[in-house]
């Protein structure tokens, strides 16, 4: 079993050209999906916004990043960036979120952990600390 933490970028309208900045710097493979991509528009708005972005090199940079849904508050610099846990065994990334989200934590859950359209396990949570944890199985994306 393996996980990794990534930074995940939070942006609104921007994500995208942040990405291919990040990739013109650090090199890699740009993955971005928009909403409409992922078939899961609720404002027109949002439709051309990146849902999930990231940037991956051979060199070891990994960045990923969104854009803010219209619906959602956005105060750019404020919660400006989740940490991303992705492993490929989705026992092992119940486990973490059972222990994140336990009484005891003083999480808050925003999304419950439960499949996704995009992902086997997918779960976003904020700590008692205002951090916010995005937790997923991560499969390879299609496009």
């Amino acid at each position: 079993m393996s996980i990794e933490t990534v930074t995940h970028v939070n942006l609104r309208g921007t994500a995208r050209d942040a990405l291919e900045l990040y990739r013109s710097v650090f090199g890699g493979d740009l993955v971005a999906v928009s909403y409409r991509d992922a078939g899961t528009v609720a404002d027109p708005a949002d439709a051309d916004h990146i849902m999930w972005g990231q940037v991956r090199s051979e060199a070891g940079f990994h960045l990923m990043a969104y854009d803010v849904p219209e619906g959602r508050a956005h105060d750019a610099g404020v919660a400006p960036y989740f940490v991303s846990v992705r492993g490929a065994d989705a026992d092992e990334i119940a486990g973490y979120w059972e222990k994140l989200t336990a009484a005891d934590a003083g999480s808050t859950v925003v999304v419950p952990l439960a499949p996704a359209g995009w992902a086997p396990l997918y779960g976003m949570a904020t700590d008692r600390f205002g951090v916010t944890w995005v937790l997923d199985v991560a499969v390879p994306y299609a496009g």
